[in-house]
């Protein structure tokens, strides 16, 4: 038997490499299976691949499963995990599934703290009632291929439908497996009037409505990111010495 254990928020690329690890199945293969019409359609999905839809779980596999049992089995999973109340969510906030799904694994490369999620997807979901770019660095490193520590303001350039500080609206589809939370915050987002966030070196966001506001938030973000530096450098040379 080998045991398989997605995380939240990994990539269909770290899914199958995890999944070729264990199982020793081919990059060939898994890639068939993802790209698979009859999968799509399945999904309704308008995307080249399930991106999104492998549902992040601990599962166990027996010897010699093939990349289509178990990518089958992660999307079965997602289908059992969506919930029909959840279907009918989606009139209420004039959403379609891969939307909700788009904007989940947005939320679930954001969040640090859970009970921020919810807020979190209420920001992006009030940027798109009001015709704002969504601006989420997420998609910006989902549409560069890696990952990169920070987002340079060369790379907001990158030209991809995934370029949400390019292209207006949510991006084709998501860009990692959401959690169940992270879905839930989708459907059902906090009622602030947020329109901005920054990140914090505890991991918390700081939210505000008006751009003077982020624009304060942001220096004090500064601050405190440049204070984590210095003592990170101060730490390394101590124990050089």
């Amino acid at each position: 038997m080998h045991v398989v254990t997605i995380p939240e928020g990994f990539s269909l690329s770290q899914i199958e490499n995890a999944v070729n690890a264990k199982l020793g199945t081919s990059p060939d293969s898994f890639d068939a299976v993802v790209r698979d019409t009859a999968l799509l359609h399945r999904l309704d999905v308008p995307t080249q691949t399930i991106e999104g839809y492998l549902f992040p779980d601990t599962y166990t596999f027996q010897d010699g499963t093939t990349a289509r049992v178990a990518v089958e089995t992660m999307v079965r999973k997602f289908e059992q995990v969506w919930k029909p109340e959840w279907t009918a969510r989606l009139d209420t906030l004039h959403l379609s599934r891969n939307d909700v799904m788009a904007l989940a694994s947005i939320v679930e490369k954001e969040a640090k703290m859970p009970e921020e999620r919810p807020v979190i997807a209420a920001v992006y979901l009030n940027r798109l009632k009001t015709g704002m770019l969504l601006q989420a660095d997420p998609t910006v490193q989902y549409a560069l291929g890696k990952h990169v520590a920070r987002v340079f303001y060369k790379d907001l350039e990158v030209d991809s439908p995934y370029n949400t500080y390019k292209v207006k609206g949510l991006p084709p589809g998501p860009i990692a497996s959401p959690g169940r939370a992270s879905i839930q915050a989708a459907l059902y987002p906090a009622n602030v009037p947020y329109l901005y966030f920054v990140a914090y070196p505890d991991g918390h966001h700081e939210f505000r409505a008006d751009l003077k506001g982020h624009e304060q938030a942001k220096l004090l973000a500064r601050k405190a990111w440049d204070s984590v530096d210095a003592t990170r450098r101060s730490d390394s040379t101590a124990r050089g010495r």
